[in-house]
């Protein structure tokens, strides 16, 4: 099986041992799946598919595994996240352990040479092709602490917890607030699914409101960022890591709210959200509602029309646009 990615391609012809190293952040790729080492991802979704290969997938708030004899640490888009995987590995690794980093230059792999000599530690650089870049040095101990990169804002009347790579990092969401102003008088009483939770600002505040309330998101640091804005506010709620409905077989609610993602990485991906909508009538009590946030040019209304039969624009506001669809009661 040959590599997929660039990313996984530039790492494939390496003439190196990888066995028994931790794969940490990757993208999905076949290659990987089926080799050796070990996945540490906050993606629920990619280590659903290593663990279907029956490889070991792990979360970095999953116990911690036995080192491994080295890592290779996938670059993110966000830098702020790839200094805190830096921060986070450099504290559960032995010191010395082998690191390298890749990642694509459109995504600024070429600025870990800055971050790596920011934190005392020395780099050289492997290979270059594909326009990636792999670079290789080791763990050493930082005086930062990884919790450290948590941090706290204010919005809606509520305090947030906030980790770099969750959606809205530390900043209120145009589209969040329009649909939230629209909640305050369509939101249905009972239980109610918070659809990729982000930082927690829907949950909250739905939990604010004195309704029972259950969030999801596909990110470890979301789900954790969630739990983190409840527990801030004293307010209860359940965060479950799931990939769209993966972990609510067989569970319904009054209503499913959502501001949905279509990004991914770089990459513009409708599929996150085409499922929340195909599969939201599974999730749904009779007469139940879907309420959903989007950009006014992302394509929604036909898979909504398809999935409901039909649905309302709440609010519009040229730059996001609000819908509702209901289940019928029959």
């Amino acid at each position: 099986m040959s590599a997929e990615t660039p990313v996984c391609q530039l790492l494939e012809r390496q003439d190196a041992d990888y066995r028994g190293w931790w794969w940490v952040a990757p993208p999905r790729d076949s290659w990987l799946e089926q080799g050796e080492g070990t996945l540490i991802s906050a993606d629920v979704s990619v280590r659903a598919a290593w663990q279907a290969q029956g490889r070991p997938a792990l979360s970095p708030f999953s116990p911690e595994a036995s080192p491994p004899p080295g890592v290779v640490l996938f670059w993110p888009k966000s830098h702020a996240l790839g200094e805190w995987w830096l921060l986070w590995l450099c504290q559960v690794l032995p010191e010395g352990t082998p690191m390298q980093l890749v990642g694509e230059h459109q995504g600024g792999i070429k600025r870990v040479l800055k971050v790596l000599a920011a934190l005392g530690m020395g780099c050289r650089k492997l290979d270059s092709a594909r326009r990636c870049s792999l670079f290789a040095t080791r763990s050493a101990p930082q005086p930062l602490d990884p919790e450290a990169v948590w941090t706290r804002f204010e919005a809606a009347g509520l305090t947030l917890a906030s980790h770099p790579g969750v959606f809205g990092h530390g900043k209120f969401d145009e589209g969040t607030g329009l649909l939230i102003e629209q909640l305050e008088t369509a939101l249905p009483r009972g239980q109610v699914l918070d659809m990729g939770c982000g930082d927690g600002i829907l949950a909250a505040w739905m939990a604010q409101q004195g309704r029972d309330v259950t969030a999801v998101d596909v990110s470890s640091f979301a789900v954790e960022a969630t739990r983190r804005s409840l527990a801030a506010n004293g307010l209860n709620g359940e965060a479950l890591e799931s990939d769209v409905y993966s972990a609510l077989a067989g569970r319904r609610f009054d209503a499913i709210v959502s501001n949905p993602p279509f990004h991914q990485e770089r990459s513009i991906d409708y599929g996150p959200a085409a499922r929340l909508i195909q599969e939201a009538p599974q999730h749904l009590t009779p007469g139940g509602q879907l309420i959903l946030v989007a950009n006014a040019f992302l394509p929604y209304a036909d898979p909504l029309e398809k999935a409901f039969g039909g649905f309302d624009i709440l609010a519009d506001n040229g730059r996001f646009r609000v819908y509702r669809a209901r289940l019928a009661r029959g």
